[in-house]
């Protein structure tokens, strides 16, 4: 098959979610014989080789601008596949659901994964909010398939549009490394500092974590990774904690990023909205104990491996980091469910296989329906 994917900042990662499920995703159906092209932002990825672990990459210039920025790229994306014979075309993020009809114009089957309620972020206003609401109705009828990675976004759209969307879940690694290069850049020891993963944004709390974290009694730190492109005042106030065992270190990936998941002593996950969440698998296959948000999206990933933290009080995400923290043992007990949980669940071979059937059915159907057609 040739596959176009778009939608997302591009590849090789180097922000957030859904550019870590893709740079997971793509190379595997290029090792499987399909032709896959990524389609990235010239403003944001700076890599200069076409191909990527066998991925074609074509980067597209974009609007820079907090609400202009996806639409813009995809719209360019999508306006490149009249030109080109793709078989099936992958949309990521439902803000982008109206440019499925364009593909599609063209004969292509579209995908697109919807991501989690993006109106729910608080960055976004009344204008940003409807129209990811609008988006969400689009995605019922514009693609030829909805994906979504959480059986809670699932059953939003069956429950509100009566959409049929098919469940596919991210991957997680599953194997730790040894390498701690990183951790002596910020002076960390192994199993010696808690970890929080993440866009630093409002609604995934970073605020929370560092507040709660203040009042701990403990000798261990904590590393806030990630940033993001529009938050400079929110990550400000952020880094203004007098606290000195908390370290943030901005945007890390590649080995870097896996010896930080690798040697942590907990990971925390605190994002409220979003569907599945990369950062919390990838926390969960490096073989960490998971201290989670309440919300349903946490609970449906980790089961009853994870511990959860009111999503209202700060005293209790406080009182759950002291717990974990002089809990040595319960923190190993964890690690050891979690584990099994990740080989069961979520193995990045098995999600490609899924995405894989989709595409040849999807393409299949359309077939079939030109077919009729001519007769």
């Amino acid at each position: 098959m040739k596959i176009a994917i778009m939608g997302i900042r591009g590849i090789p990662a180097n922000y957030g979610g859904f550019e870590t499920f893709i740079e997971e995703l793509a190379p595997r159906l290029v090792q499987r014989g399909h032709q896959v092209t990524v389609f990235g932002r010239s403003n944001i990825i700076d890599y200069k080789e076409h191909f990527y672990k066998g991925v074609r990459i074509r980067l597209l210039p974009t609007i820079s601008h907090k609400y202009l920025d996806t639409v813009a790229h995809t719209l360019f994306s999508t306006l490149v596949t009249f030109f080109t014979p793709y078989d099936v075309v992958l949309i990521c993020n439902s803000a982008n659901a109206l440019f499925c009809a364009l593909p599609r114009l063209m004969g292509k089957a579209v995908i697109l994964n919807v991501d989690g309620l993006e109106w729910k972020r608080q960055k976004w206003n009344w204008a940003g909010k409807a129209f990811y609401k609008i988006s969400e109705f689009l995605a019922t009828f514009l693609p030829t398939a909805i994906v979504s990675d959480a059986r809670d976004v699932q059953s939003y759209y069956a429950r509100k549009f009566q959409a049929k969307s098919y469940y596919i879940p991210y991957g997680a690694p599953v194997q730790p490394i040894a390498s701690q290069e990183i951790l002596r850049k910020y002076g960390l020891r192994p199993r010696e500092y808690i970890l929080y993963v993440s866009r630093m944004e409002p609604e995934n709390n970073a605020h929370r974590v560092v507040k709660a974290f203040e009042c701990v009694e403990t000798e261990k730190k904590l590393v806030m990774v990630g940033d993001a492109p529009y938050s400079n005042d929110y990550i400000n106030k952020l880094k203004m904690t007098a606290d000195r065992r908390i370290i943030f270190t901005g945007y890390v990936f590649g080995v870097g990023y896996r010896e930080l998941q690798s040697h942590a002593y907990l990971y925390i996950q605190a994002t409220e909205v979003g569907g599945t969440h990369p950062a919390l698998l990838e926390g969960m296959g490096y073989g960490n104990c998971v201290l989670a948000n309440d919300v349903s999206e946490h609970h449906e990933v980790l089961g009853s491996t994870g511990i959860f933290f009111d999503r209202m009080d700060n005293r209790d995400l406080s009182g759950k980091i002291q717990m974990l923290c002089d809990r040595p043992k319960l923190v190993a007990e964890m690690r050891s469910k979690i584990r099994k949980r990740v080989n069961a669940l979520y193995c990045w071979d098995r999600v490609t296989d899924q995405y894989e059937k989709l595409f040849i059915k999807v393409i299949r159907n359309r077939v079939r329906h030109y077919a009729k057609k001519d007769l």
